[in-house]
């Protein structure tokens, strides 16, 4: 962060620039209470300044946008910076091999042996589950297609034909 003179909006609420939204609204409002003209013992032209300080660092650093502003204009970065290397602007003098590389790619990588063992259980399953559909298959032959349907015993053979007879409306009276 450059050395500034006058001091930074994060500072006038006590704050860290990594400092969250709820932090901010937390350390604005407490500085609020102590530094409005209305509620504070300092001498009024002293706290009608803070308190307007206040205000317009909570403004700027409560809204994502002109927060976002705000860091670069000081040189705050909220993401960690990758430092170029070194040698970046000395003349390569040899050619990198690429095959000596071990990963070019972070998902091709070898498998490990539990991934091994996990996959090799796994066909072992499925030619298993295969296998077994097979045997049941050359087992029942054409009997695992056919049905059986069961008959039912004469009395409720009796009770349905019954039923299903028609009935004139007289007759119905009479059934209940």
């Amino acid at each position: 962060m450059p050395q500034r003179s006058e001091p930074t909006y994060y500072s006038l609420l006590g704050l860290h620039p990594s400092a969250s939204v709820i932090d901010i609204r937390r350390a604005y409002r407490e500085l609020s209470k102590r530094y409005h003209p209305d509620t504070t013992d300092l001498p009024a032209a002293l706290a009608t300044t803070k308190f307007q300080q206040i205000n317009e660092a909570y403004a700027t650093l409560s809204s994502p946008e002109r927060r976002q502003s705000y860091d670069l204009k000081i040189g705050y970065s909220r993401f960690t910076v990758i430092q170029a290397p070194s040698d970046l602007n000395h003349p390569v003098s040899h050619s990198y091999k690429w095959s000596k590389s071990a990963y070019l790619d972070a998902s091709d990588r070898p498998l490990s042996s539990g991934e091994i063992f996990a996959l090799f259980i796994l066909v072992l399953t499925f030619v298993g589950c295969l296998l077994l559909a097979v045997a049941i298959g050359l087992t029942r032959g054409e009997a695992a297609f056919e049905t059986q349907l069961l008959q039912p015993p004469p009395a409720v053979q009796q009770q349905v034909s019954q039923l299903s007879q028609p009935t004139s409306p007289w007759e119905m009276k009479n059934f209940n």
